[in-house]
């Protein structure tokens, strides 16, 4: 897959995410299906803010030389940062403009600087290309989840992802 291609799948993010709620009623975003699962609305600020982190991450890469990139505990993020009332509209239009500004950011570059790296605080060395495909996994994982539970929920769509 060329360069061109995966910045590609990272753009289409935004677009999917948008895709993966819509049609979803209000009443279905803080149904959990099980024990110790997280609601609709809890998986979107989820994905937001880790998106936000990764394009810091990126950001960081792309601009410093080997900086350190923080680890954060995902866990401690839904517990504090109040997940369970995040705005779900604004939550998906913050992960799709940040798509777009980072694919903005993606695009300018040479392909050389894909093989940066930064230091991941409980990681190691990673390079952005890594960062870059990451970030693209992440949000198919998280589609994954999503579509099953709007499946469970009764408000089910035909599933996309960023390969397609």
């Amino acid at each position: 897959m060329s360069l061109s291609e995966v910045i590609k799948r990272y753009a289409n993010g935004g677009p999917l995410l948008v895709y993966a709620t819509s049609e979803l009623p209000e009443s279905k975003v803080d149904q959990p299906i099980g024990p110790g699962q997280w609601t609709i609305r809890q998986v979107i600020a989820h994905l937001v803010d880790s998106d936000l982190n990764g394009a810091e991450r990126m950001k960081r890469v792309i601009a410093e030389e080997q900086p350190t990139l923080m680890a954060y505990d995902e866990s401690a993020w839904l517990a504090r940062l109040d997940y369970a009332n995040a705005p779900m509209e604004d939550s998906v239009a913050i992960f799709a403009a940040n798509r777009r500004w980072m694919t903005r950011i993606l695009s300018t570059l040479p392909a050389q600087d894909f093989a940066r790296k930064g230091i991941h605080s409980e990681t190691g060395e990673v390079t952005l290309a890594s960062l870059l495909a990451k970030y693209i996994t992440h949000l198919d994982h998280h589609l994954l989840y999503l579509y099953g539970k709007r499946s469970n929920l009764g408000t089910a769509l035909p599933p996309r992802y960023t390969a397609k």
